[in-house]
């Protein structure tokens, strides 16, 4: 199992610079990022949503959103999808690199997942 991580935010510089980060963190990490509408406008865009997932080159992503309709376009994305995409309601930045940083360390993703978990800040609805 390789697995990657996806970053999906409502502007591209947000979701492009935690994605920089991530690598930064993760240098053997397949990151991607979708930020921003189809007009690149604030907002996200299920299409671009897929296009991360499809130039990430693990077989299993672990997605990352910042807020709201972010999460439902990954859904929406994953459903489409060839990939297993596992959606955490963690804390953005803090979940994405912690994330990451286990991910370079060669940890289990069941202590990945326990690690997450004191992170989830958002509500599923």
């Amino acid at each position: 199992m390789n697995v990657g991580i996806v970053v999906v935010a409502h502007t591209k510089e947000m979701a492009v610079g935690l994605a920089k980060t991530l690598q930064h963190i993760a240098p053997q990490l397949s990151v991607t990022a979708a930020g921003g509408d189809s007009k690149n406008n604030v907002g996200t865009s299920m299409a671009r949503i897929e296009t991360a997932f499809k130039a990430n080159l693990a077989t299993e992503l672990m997605a990352f959103y910042d807020f709201g309709s972010a999460r439902r376009n990954i859904e929406l994305a994953a459903a489409f999808g060839e990939k297993n995409v596992y959606i955490y309601d963690a804390a953005f930045t803090e979940g994405a690199c912690r994330a990451a940083t286990m991910l370079q360390a060669g940890k289990p993703q069941q202590e990945i997942n326990q690690a997450l978990q004191k992170l989830m800040i958002k509500a599923q609805q």
